[in-house]
């Protein structure tokens, strides 16, 4: 092997490049130095240092003011993992299977499934309640962390060398542009992350014929933790195993890599078997989910593509493919090396190739997406190829510097990558000068590594010279032992550099451009924290439910306690969004966010017997903890299961939200006046002392009752539908005049105005106490609700009908509920005095049954092992002596 080539860096820890990395035993201090530990544990350590500093310097929370909770972080992740711990310490009223705190009751088990069955997310109970932002910053630091950690433990199987050079590339694959620019904003991913480099640990395993019964198990876990991102990460790590099945000489023959693919694929559907208790409730929870506007992938322009190798740049519409410099640089080096065998240059740089190309590709796209582009970032399998990335560049190194030649190749692809992307607009102002340091600190790195194979080789005499001849000259020991322990050390302290400095400045671009460019939340401060003390002190559940009303963040109840509407889940059931909608909700995110609404019908419609109001007192700012006043107001409302009768009364026809709530409650309550539009000013008559009420979910601008204040509306068609809102008293005269300030078009429906006449409400509210439940019982996922002798017609449970609930009257046997107009109902016949209902998630049973075929599965296939490696171990036989 050429001086150039061998093993340079891996002298700092003075371990042979020999082997497969083994666990050596002996002092704690020379298992430290082994590279299967030495390695993970180093790129642990500076992922997590690494991290923590880019936090500090964009100066976002813990390690600053500034709010960290940019769109579905704050809406959604940040909620979760809140009512997560309050789940797991048993403080909430639902179980494993119901939600009840969100969404008028929700199917929690889906909601799991999705962003919660991480084994990290368990850490959230070491925290207090008030610091769940810190718990989640937490979860989301030790995930990044672990997956640089598992990706230096891969590529050290795949190929020993020195550990210095893994633990830095483990890191980079860790703080890649993906996981700044996605991952750490959207935590569940980062299960996708850690899964990619373990998955590819298991190709290996199944390769060689090892751990059958520990990779499947793995394949579990990776799947259970986050199935959308572990799915991509299989796709991954087929195409890994694919490269290493053709170019690795331990598999050199047909038979061997057929029984290696086998093994795997076993392997990996024993594994998802496993996690089919959850991932089959998660897929069937998004079949009946609020479907989103379809998307059509439209692939990037080139030069986007090329920018985002990059550091610093952001973007949702382009694949986040910065690696570091230097580690792309090694990346680009591997064509060329001639230190490594042809058919593995060939298969790494096809691999990364094919996979680059399948990103803008169509087709591929919905393969890596399962079938579905995605609404929102396109590109959300890029950590697969950030890793293909990662193993090229060891591949490249793991030998020893590359050579000259090779060196400059890279170099060349590298700078002319860095010119062909100078036109994107993605590039920031810190894009190229982090660039051009990095790269000059990469190539002094390797600059000294060569310097220090040279010295090295030039200090060894041939091989064929005699003993006379090879003597050299006279050298200083003490010189020659510093020179080859300083040089490799510091071609290593280069090489971090380059790359930890330009990770930790696109760290703090990339924070700093999303806060800029996309919505956000603020930090939970004491306006959470009031409006939850006022919740837990009036909370009457299951007898009324208490609404928290609006806090700032989205997802309100799973913060601050209380059973509201409000819910914002990528399974947020059809039937929900719909339901709410139709009585005057608003909501977000092309209806997968319901929003509260502050209305007396639907208090009365939902049981809402207290509601929290609260005004803030600061301005909401990133920076600062928002603050305001809370007050509490209780009304009587009808109890949470109510029956109605048989004949339904006559109510206001039409399609209006106001003729909804009508139908639902069974009575008029809204006087549903001709409305007449002159420009700006819609004008209508009402009765006087009426309280009006303005529906237009497409509107945004603000509307006015003369007299009153500005009521502002937020309507954004197809994402935002605006709520149905009060604007003031009718005056004596009975004139309504409202006029309108609005900022686009103005959309109004064709009922736009309802005048809620309070006695009207009140009269319809006694009658359906005295016909409702006596009494509500709620344990967890069931409600029993006794109801007074003979009560004939529908009872109604004011939940909606999501799939899963099962319902009977008296000792009948449960089945599917029915629906009056989008809520479970139970037919009566007036004989039965109690009612039950009962959820549970759709696909539990056939997931289960899945799961244990598996697991029975994964037994066989342990004991069979245990039987061949005894049989492999009894020594042979000799012949029979007589």
């Amino acid at each position: 092997m050429p001086p150039a080539a061998e093993t340079v860096l891996d002298e700092v820890d003075g371990e042979e490049a020999t082997g497969g990395p083994k666990l050596t035993t002996g002092s704690p201090r020379r298992r430290l130095r082994s590279p299967a530990v030495a390695g993970p544990l180093s790129a642990a350590l500076l992922t997590a240092v690494l991290l923590g500093l880019a936090t500090r310097l964009s100066r976002s929370y813990p390690f600053g003011p500034v709010t960290r909770n940019i769109v579905d972080l704050g809406q959604q992740y940040l909620p979760f993992h809140a009512y997560w711990r309050s789940f797991l310490l048993g403080e909430t009223h639902g179980d494993a299977f119901l939600n009840w705190n969100s969404g008028f009751g929700a199917n929690f088990l889906g909601d799991i499934g999705t962003y919660l069955s991480s084994p990290f997310d368990l850490l959230v109970v070491l925290f207090p309640a008030d610091r769940i932002e810190l718990a989640l910053y937490v979860v989301t630091a030790v995930k990044i962390t672990a997956a640089g950690a598992a990706m230096a433990l891969l590529l050290l199987r795949m190929r020993p060398g020195p550990w210095p050079v893994a633990g830095v590339l483990g890191s980079a694959y860790a703080l890649s542009g993906w996981t700044f620019d996605f991952g750490a904003t959207v935590p569940m991913w980062l299960d996708g992350l850690v899964a990619f480099p373990l998955l590819c640990l298991v190709g290996e395993w199944a390769r060689i014929g090892r751990r059958p019964v520990l990779g499947p198990v793995v394949v579990a876990l990776a799947w259970t933790a986050n199935f959308y991102t572990a799915y991509m990460a299989t796709i991954g790590a087929a195409v890994v195993l694919f490269v290493r099945l053709l170019t690795a000489e331990e598999t050199a023959g047909a038979r061997q890599r057929l029984a290696g693919a086998l093994r795997a694929a076993r392997g990996v559907l024993i594994g998802i078997g496993l996690a089919a208790p959850l991932v089959v409730v998660v897929f069937l929870g998004t079949k009946v989910a609020d479907p989103t506007p379809e998307s059509t992938f439209a692939p990037a322009a080139w030069v986007e593509v090329l920018a985002r190798f990059l550091p610093a740049t952001a973007s949702l519409a382009s694949p986040a493919l910065f690696i570091g410099t230097p580690a792309l640089a090694l990346a680009l080096t591997l064509p060329f090396n001639g230190a490594v065998a042809p058919r593995v240059r060939a298969g790494w740089s096809a691999a990364v190739v094919v996979v680059t190309l399948s990103l803008q590709w169509e087709p591929t796209h919905l393969l890596w997406h399962a079938g579905a582009s995605p609404n929102g970032g396109p590109y959300r399998q890029t950590f697969v190829l950030c890793g293909l990335l990662i193993v090229a560049g060891w591949f490249s190194a793991a030998r020893g510097v590359p050579r000259p030649t090779a060196l400059l190749a890279g170099g060349a692809l590298l700078g002319l990558l860095a010119w062909a992307a100078h036109g994107s607009v993605d590039i920031d102002r810190w894009t190229y000068p982090a660039f051009g340091v990095a790269a000059a600190l990469a190539l002094a790195a390797a600059l000294v590594a060569l310097l220090h194979s040279r010295t090295a080789t030039a200090g060894e005499p041939p091989a064929s010279a005699s003993p006379a001849s090879a003597s050299p000259a006279p050298v200083s020991p003490a010189r020659a032992l510093t020179t080859a322990r300083l040089l490799p050390v510091l071609a290593v302290v280069l090489l971090l550099a380059a790359q930890a400095g330009e990770a930790a400045v696109t760290g703090k671009r990339i924070e700093e451009q999303q806060r800029d460019k996309v919505a956000w939340s603020p930090r939970i401060g004491p306006w959470h924290t009031a409006v939850a003390d006022e919740v837990a002190r009036a909370d009457a559940w299951p007898r009324h439910r208490t609404e928290p009303g609006e806090v700032p963040g989205g997802n309100d109840a799973l913060i601050v306690g209380g059973q509201g509407a409000d819910y914002y889940s990528s399974l947020t059931a059809e039937v929900t969004s719909r339901t709410l909608s139709s009585l005057g909700f608003g909501y977000y995110a092309k209806g997968r966010h319901p929003v509260t609404l502050d209305n007396p019908v639907t208090d009365a419609l939902f049981s809402i017997g207290t509601r929290v109001r609260s005004v803030p007192t600061t301005p909401v700012r990133q920076d600062a903890l928002p603050r305001a006043t809370v007050s509490v107001a209780t009304t009587p409302v009808p109890p949470l299961v109510t029956v109605r009768p048989p004949k339904r009364p006559a109510t206001h026809p039409g399609d209006s939200a106001f003729a909804e709530q009508e139908r639902l409650l069974g009575a008029d309550v809204y006087e549903l006046p001709a409305v007449t539009r002159d420009g700006r000013t819609v004008s209508a008559r009402c009765p006087a002392g009426s309280q009006a009420w303005f529906w237009a979910p497409e509107y945004r601008g603000g509307a006015t009752l003369a007299g009153e204040p500005r009521v502002d509306f937020e309507g954004k068609p197809p994402a935002v539908r605006a709520p149905m809102r009060a604007l003031g008293t009718v005056p004596e005269s009975g004139d309504v005049r409202i006029e309108l300030s609005p900022e686009r078009k103005i959309r109004l429906p064709r009922q736009p105005v309802g005048c809620l006449v309070r006695a009207r409400l009140d009269s319809a509210v006694r009658r359906l106490t005295a016909t409702g439940a006596t009494e509500v019982h709620a344990t967890g996922h069931t409600v029993t609700a006794e109801l007074p002798p003979g009560s004939t017609g529908t009872a109604v449970l004011a939940a909606p009908r999501i799939s899963g609930w099962r319902c009977a009257a008296g000792d009948a046997e449960p089945r599917p509920a029915r629906a009056y107009r989008g809520l479970v109902a139970i037919p009566l016949d007036g004989r039965a005095n109690t009612v039950t209902c009962s959820f549970r998630p759709p696909g539990l049973k056939r997931g289960g049954a899945v799961g244990l075929t598996a697991l029975l599965a994964l037994i066989a296939t342990g004991v069979l092992d245990r039987r061949a490696g005894r049989r492999a171990e009894r020594p042979a036989e000799g012949p029979a002596v007589a």
